[in-house]
């Protein structure tokens, strides 16, 4: 009962937001779309993982709300399919904008699990101009056993190099068949393994929010 009500919290707010836009509406306004990671997904918020400690979730929220970013998310139930999850996301996108959201408004970002999600919606929406941040979800075997994804878009991925589950995604952009005016990669070294995207860190988030906000440069 507790997820059925939350992914109706999470349809209504995009719903109310989407329906919501008016003449008067801020044109400035950034929106993030963030999918976590399947660890959050298959288990309770207060859950600790026994390597990488407690998913940080609703903190990583926080931090993007205040910075002024209106955020889209919800906990996903179980065994979600990434592909299809993707297509109802891609299809809400396409209404914000219709709605007359600039695509480069708008920012899908996930970690690990979610970052595949993120990747689907790029394939889906296939629109150049809206922006996606990959966080810990690529392997060099992606190319050859999900052979249907296609980045389009401007991509950030950030990886961190003692993670066996994130690795640089350049294999992908060369195989991808889309317009993507801006590409970067951050390597990160914590040392934290994949644990390093359970935290509300700087080291991901900052750069994520400076994509979002049109900082390509990063600077």
């Amino acid at each position: 009962m507790k997820r059925i009500f939350q992914s109706l919290i999470f349809a209504f707010s995009i719903l109310f937001s989407i329906s919501g836009f008016s003449q008067t509406k801020n044109e400035d306004q950034r929106y993030i779309f963030f999918f976590h990671n399947k660890f959050v997904e298959e288990n309770d918020l207060n859950a600790v993982h026994p390597e990488y400690g407690r998913a940080e979730y609703n903190e990583i929220l926080e931090s993007f709300r205040k910075d002024n970013f209106i955020v889209f998310s919800e906990k996903r139930k179980k065994n979600t399919n990434s592909a299809e999850y993707a297509e109802k996301i891609a299809k809400q996108i396409k209404k914000l904008i219709k709605k007359g959201v600039p695509p480069n408004h708008i920012t899908v970002i996930g970690t690990s699990q979610g970052g595949y999600i993120a990747q689907y919606v790029s394939t889906y929406l296939s629109n150049p101009d809206v922006n996606f941040v990959f966080i810990g979800c690529f392997r060099d075997v992606d190319i050859q056993e999900i052979p249907d994804i296609n980045f389009c878009g401007n991509i950030l991925t950030i990886y961190e190099k003692s993670d066996i589950y994130g690795v640089s995604a350049i294999k992908r952009k060369e195989t991808s068949k889309c317009k993507i005016d801006h590409f970067k990669e951050i390597e990160l070294n914590t040392g934290l393994k994949h644990g390093f995207l359970y935290k509300a860190a700087d080291n991901w988030i900052a750069p994520s929010k400076k994509w979002a906000n049109g900082n390509y440069e990063l600077n």
